[in-house]
């Protein structure tokens, strides 16, 4: 679940790969608007599963649309803030079980590495922390549009929950948090 952070991290940066000659007048830096969405998705044996989004996170990215290695994001995110639309649910991944919100604040991802993927992709390299868990992470980001200087990006990855303590319903629910976010990104 901690995925979402990093997921957002790499879409804002995947902007200037497939169009670095029309972006290249938006190299600069970028905070990530409170507009943007950070979903995930666990699957169940059987079908369903838990889906939920965080409704509160920062974050600012850099970008060097010429130089795409030269970029970089950080994004945080607030485990407190996370929405299932089941209070019940709500409050159990809030606990100590799953993110120990009380205890552990924040997740925090920070990129290490950003390459070319394709003609309007990137590969977002990082660490993520979690849990007082810190781990290399990849998110893969697409740039998804433009309105005047602001930016947008989908970011897309896939974490594992094991390695951050937050295993709890392994095997009835999946290891693997997919996360699917859409980054806004506005100039500062």
């Amino acid at each position: 679940m901690f995925k979402t952070l990093l997921i957002a991290a790499a879409i804002l940066i995947g902007a200037g790969l497939a169009h670095a000659q029309s972006l290249s007048e938006l190299r600069g830096r970028y905070t990530i608007a409170p507009s943007s969405e950070i979903a995930f998705f666990v699957g169940q044996v059987g079908g369903g599963g838990i889906r939920g989004r965080f409704s509160r996170f920062s974050g600012a990215f850099e970008l060097h649309p010429d130089d795409i290695a030269r970029s970089n994001v950080t994004i945080t995110l607030e485990p407190a803030s996370v929405a299932t639309g089941e209070s019940r649910v709500e409050n159990f991944l809030r606990s100590k079980a799953v993110f120990d919100a009380a205890a552990h604040p924040s997740i925090t991802f920070r990129s290490t590495s950003v390459r070319p993927a394709g003609p309007n992709s990137a590969i977002i390299e990082g660490t993520l922390t979690a849990r007082g868990v810190t781990r290399r992470e990849t998110f893969h980001a697409s740039f998804a549009g433009r309105q005047g200087r602001d930016i947008a990006f989908r970011v897309v990855g896939e974490v594992f929950r094991s390695p951050y303590g937050m295993d709890v319903g392994t095997p009835i629910y999946s290891n693997i948090v997919h996360f699917d976010m859409m980054l806004q990104g506005q100039p500062i």
